[in-house]
């Protein structure tokens, strides 16, 4: 991992540091710990890639986008680019003390399958879960095998021998790629926290295309209208969509995704409030006020002397 520094976020981009040239990195909670400085590790950061993480054992709390989750055996993390984590702490504010396996892994590395485009696509899906033991048993054999195999390629990648040496390297990298495209699966497989479920709802295509359009608009328009033109749909339809994915309407994710920007800017930036009101398309301090304390339950200024 290559880190580099804005105020008090770390971007962090993807760099396999075992020279595998492969797009996936499977290691431990504890070996992350030793990897980082521990006043890297206490900072915020914001990674290119995605992480999974199941923890296996021990207890802490993660936060990412300004939500704590609770950390403990049978918690499922799923971090997608660009989101901001703290990473699992325990009460003496050091790195909490997991049994856990992380896996980091570049978007483009999973098998292009329609499931795993969903789980790695779906925008606004859940952070945190908690698995039943049945399903954490699965889980933890899927991810056990792909740390084992992960470390069979380090093996053989420092291996002294030549070409079959390469060839089973390139089927070693093959079958990681199959294993998080089975393990991906079974994340789509299970039903969101909230009821909903994570695949297959009505609507599904026009709900992901909305959360990425989302992405590229949201600090220009907030207006739903506006997104079911640009989707060639109705604002009904569009907002069905949201809801039988997430249970939120359209304007309340549009809303959502503004509000969480807003917190990103007050948090890791030192612009000034109306600027960032400005930036999100409000062209009165006041109304992005109003906005942003109705959103959050909290004014700008409070909100950000408090993550200070």
């Amino acid at each position: 991992m290559v880190k580099s520094g804005q105020r008090d976020v770390i971007d962090i981009a993807y760099d396999n540091p075992d020279r595998l040239h492969t797009g996936i990195e499977v290691l431990t909670f504890d070996a992350l710990k030793q990897r980082l400085k521990g006043s890297v590790a206490r900072r915020p950061s914001r990674l290119d890639f995605h992480q999974v993480m199941l923890v296996r054992g021990g207890e802490g709390t993660a936060m990412v986008d300004f939500v704590t989750h609770p950390c403990a055996r049978g918690t499922l993390l799923h971090l997608r680019p660009g989101q901001v984590q703290r990473l699992p702490s325990g009460p003496n504010g050091h790195l909490a003390d997991l049994d856990a396996i992380l896996l980091l892994f570049t978007a483009d590395f999973p098998p292009p399958l329609p499931a795993t485009h969903e789980v790695l696509d779906g925008l606004g899906g859940p952070v945190a879960r908690h698995l039943p033991p049945d399903e954490f048993d699965a889980f933890n054999r899927a991810v056990t095998e792909m740390d084992t195999e992960y470390r069979a390629l380090r093996d053989e990648q420092t291996s002294d021998a030549a070409a079959p040496a390469d060839t089973n390297a390139e089927l070693t990298r093959a079958l990681l790629r199959q294993l998080l495209g089975a393990l991906l699966i079974r994340m789509a497989r299970l039903a969101h926290p909230t009821g909903h479920p994570a695949l297959a709802t009505p609507g599904t295509e026009i709900y992901l295309a909305f959360r990425r359009e989302l992405e590229h608009s949201f600090a220009t328009t907030r207006s739903v209208e506006d997104y079911a033109a640009r989707l060639g749909c109705s604002p009904r339809t569009l907002t069905r969509a949201c809801l039988a994915a997430t249970g939120r309407s359209a304007k309340q994710l549009t809303d959502a995704r503004v509000a969480l920007q807003a917190q990103r800017l007050l948090a890791h930036t030192d612009l000034p409030v109306a600027t960032i009101g400005r930036t999100l398309g409000f062209t009165e301090a006041t109304n992005f006020g109003k906005f942003f304390a109705r959103e959050t339950g909290r004014p700008p200024g409070d909100f950000r002397h408090t993550q200070r």
